[in-house]
């Protein structure tokens, strides 16, 4: 892939991935209509595809929280560990006046906002695969470096996808 088939959003993320010394790869994948077609046009686990998303805390704040693909933020749980009554998702243009990146391909890589990066306990530290800036498009890299680099507060955050709300 060459920078030059890449949307200005995408190029960000791309140099900001290049600019944080982490060892990743970037590489375009056809759009899947679930999980697991997401998984199997990745070449990896449910679990190993990490979503990037925006989280109001309380009236004005905002964090990326870094989920796993079979699992879910549990708003509960967000709301104890981040000590605050009101947690929710921002609209969709909200979020990208926040971040410049459309939901499905927001990433903490290059995002305007310097947002604090929350990441579900269960984000794993070995190969994952999260969005890259652009619809089609993911950044495959360990998730240790992911949470080192961007030093997210680990946090029993989020749920299987199968849990009752």
């Amino acid at each position: 892939m060459t920078d030059t088939d890449l949307s200005p959003e995408h190029n960000r993320a791309i140099a900001a991935a290049r600019a944080s010394g982490i060892r990743f790869d970037a590489r375009r994948h056809e759009p899947a209509g679930s999980l697991a077609e997401a998984a199997a046009a990745r070449g990896v686990t449910p679990g190993e595809i990490v979503k990037s998303m925006v989280v109001r805390l309380g009236e004005s704040d905002y964090a990326i929280a870094l989920v796993p693909g079979d699992r879910r933020i549990s708003w509960r749980k967000l709301r104890q560990a981040m000590g605050v009554n009101r947690a929710k998702m921002p609209t969709a243009d909200e979020a990208f006046g926040i971040t410049g990146f459309e939901r499905g391909t927001i990433t903490p890589f290059g995002s305007e906002g310097d947002l604090p990066v929350l990441a579900d306990a269960h984000v794993p530290d070995g190969p994952i695969s999260m969005g890259g800036g652009a619809h089609g498009v993911a950044l495959y890299l360990d998730g240790a470096d992911l949470k080192a680099h961007f030093a997210a507060q680990v946090l029993d955050i989020a749920e299987p996808l199968d849990a009752t709300a």
